[in-house]
This record gives structure tokens, C-alpha cells and sequence, in this order.
């Protein structure tokens, strides 16, 4: 949900290619598409215009999200379904909007620009704020929370396991100390502790060092994994035969579970040896996209902010008997 919010507007990121990738699931007579990561609603604003008997049902965390979208897509409201929750909930909002299936499934996951360059949200490390990094401020966990209570092998392992940070102990050890003396809670403390922890050598080079820890603590207050282990099975299972899902990562932890979660479902699981296919252990998905595909050179210079999204995207192919 990496998108530039200024002046300008929104920026979503590989705009054409989403929509590119999700049409051919959307021209029936009234489709459906569910929208796991409504943000600005850029993909969404794109998709309701494109696809003129198109109804969206969008989901969103973050209540900021919501009161923007609701507005940006008032000339469709009789097409939108917007809900103010968890990626995680997605099948219970699908049930409750009446969808047993839908066509499209767009994950655009991440953090967005609002969260980013609001100072007081607390998620970035380029500003001195309190620590929150809350997607939905309506929730009680604030990194504040989980740098000065958790214990050293639980921090250790968020670190270690969200934030690949590779000094985890000497991080997490840094910490322990300084919050002994006082609570931290300013984004600029967190990083000059992060930075202080960090071997000389090491950061000389990648960028600032905080940037790993900072992205843990995120994915830990947001349970950001979690929802996506939760919403993309949920989104697959609901496609219709030949409805598509696309989905934007941009770290490694997200573009690993959406990889391992389109493999599983595109490959034969016939035992080997079989003369024939087993018809209950065929795929019930096709790829889409060799890999995961990046946005281009133009995009770039247009969106810095995107560099890092990776896409990847399948089609339903068969359903279960």
C-alpha cells in the first residue's frame, strides 16, 4: 500500500497491470471484487470506473481509511460495501455482505502514506513522535507497548523474525537497559537506541538501521502476518471459477507467504507413480505471473515509493466438488 499522498493525489501502485490482471474476471453481467487493503482506494476508485456493474466490498483497518474512501467513492456508494476491519475478518465480511463468492481479490499490503507521514502515527523513524505505529486507532497494543513490556526472548524473536534483523540480541539487549532507566516513547529515542546497537561497520552501509526494527514493531502492534495468513486462504477459497486474485507485497515475509499460499494451490498432489492424474489432487489455481513481478522504470520515477512492491497474481481453474 506503498502510495504517494500529496498535492498530486494518490498514486497506486501498478495501477494498469492490476487492472490489467483482474478484467478478465470482472466482465461478467455483476461482479464482484473484495478489496482486502482498501487504503486511499486508488485500486478501488480505478476498478469501480473501469468495470460499470462492478460492486467492491473493501475492507480496511484503519478508520482514516474508511471516512477518506467512503468520500473518494461516493459517486459509486450504490456499488461499494466499505467495512471498518481486519484483513483477517475477510471471510466473515464476505458472509455478512451476503457473498458466498466473488470474482477478484486485490491484497495491496503494507503500510500507506497517511500512516507514514503523519508524524503523531508513530510508524516512522524520520520523524520524532510518540511510539504508536496503531493501523487501527481503535486498538489498545502500541509499539510503545511491546518495546517496554515485552520480555528480552519475545523481542528478540519479532526482530529476528519481522525485521530479518540479523543483531536481534544486541538490539533487543540495548533496549531492555534503556527502558530500565526510562520508558521509551519517541520514535527518535527507539532509533538512536537501534542505531547505538548496531556494530559501526554495519551501519555504514543498508540505510538507517532502524528501518528493520521499526518494521517489526509494525508487523507485531498490526499482526500484519497473521491477517494475510488468515485473509488470502480465505480470499482464494471464495473466488468463483475463473475469478482472479493479485496481490502487492513489499517486504520478503509478505511475498514468502503469498508465494508458499499460490504454490500450494497450483501444483498436481497426485502421489507419483499414479498412470493418470487424480482428479481431486489437481490444481485448483493457475499463476498468473512468472514470479513476482516489479514495477518499471517509469513507475518508478513517478512513485518512489513503490520500489519495493512486488505482484504476484492466479486464476481459479477448477472448484472443489
Amino acid at each position: 500500500m506503498q502510495n504517494d499522498v500529496g498535492t498530486g493525489g494518490h498514486v497506486p501502485v501498478m495501477l494498469e497491470r492490476v487492472l490489467e490482471l483482474l478484467g478478465p474476471a470482472l466482465s461478467g453481467p455483476a461482479p464482484a471484487v473484495v478489496d482486502a487493503n482498501l487504503g486511499l482506494g486508488g485500486h478501488s476508485e480505478a476498478l469501480l470506473a473501469r468495470f460499470p456493474s462492478l460492486h467492491l466490498i473493501a475492507i480496511d483497518r484503519d478508520p482514516f481509511a474508511i471516512e477518506h474512501s467512503t468520500r473518494r467513492l461516493s459517486p459509486y456508494a450504490d456499488r461499494t460495501t466499505l467495512v471498518h476491519a481486519s484483513s483477517a475478518d475477510l471471510a466473515e465480511v464476505l458472509a455478512r455482505a451476503g457473498r458466498a463468492t466473488v470474482d477478484g481479490a486485490l491484497f495491496d499490503l503494507g503500510v500507506s502514506s497517511p500512516q507514514l507521514d503523519e508524524a503523531e502515527r508513530g510508524f516512522a523513524y524520520a520523524y520524532d513522535a510518540p511510539l504508536d505505529m496503531r493501523m487501527d486507532t481503535e486498538q489498545e497494543l502500541t509499539a510503545e507497548q511491546v518495546v517496554n513490556t515485552y520480555a528480552a526472548d519475545e523481542l528478540i524473536r519479532i526482530l529476528r523474525d519481522y525485521g530479518e534483523e540479523r543483531f536481534a540480541p544486541r538490539v533487543a539487549g540495548l533496549i531492555i537497559r534503556e527502558r530500565a532507566k526510562e520508558a521509551i516513547t519517541s520514535t527518535k529515542r527507539l532509533a538512536d537506541i537501534v542505531r547505538e546497537a548496531i556494530p559501526a561497520a554495519t551501519r555504514r552501509t543498508g540505510g538507517n538501521p532502524a528501518k528493520r526494527t521499526f518494521q517489526a514493531l509494525r508487523i507485531e502492534v498490526n499482526a500484519e502476518l497473521s491477517a494475510l495468513e488468515a485473509a488470502l486462504p480465505a480470499a482464494l477459497g471464495a473466488l468463483a471459477l475463473g475469478g482472479r486474485v493479485v496481490v502487492l507485497s513489499y517486504h520478503s515475509l509478505e511475498d514468502r507467504l503469498t508465494k508458499q499460499a499460490l504454490a500450494a494451490r497450483t501444483k498436481d498432489t497426485s502421489p507419483p507413480g499414479l498412470p493418470v492424474p487424480l482428479p481431486a489432487h489437481q490444481p485448483r489455481f493457475r499463476l498468473l505471473t512468472r514470479g513476482a513481478e516489479l514495477p518499471s522504470e517509469e513507475e518508478l520515477a513517478r512513485n518512489p515509493r513503490a520500489a519495493s512492491a512486488r505482484l504476484r497474481a492466479a486464476e481459479r481453474i477448477r472448484v472443489d466438488d
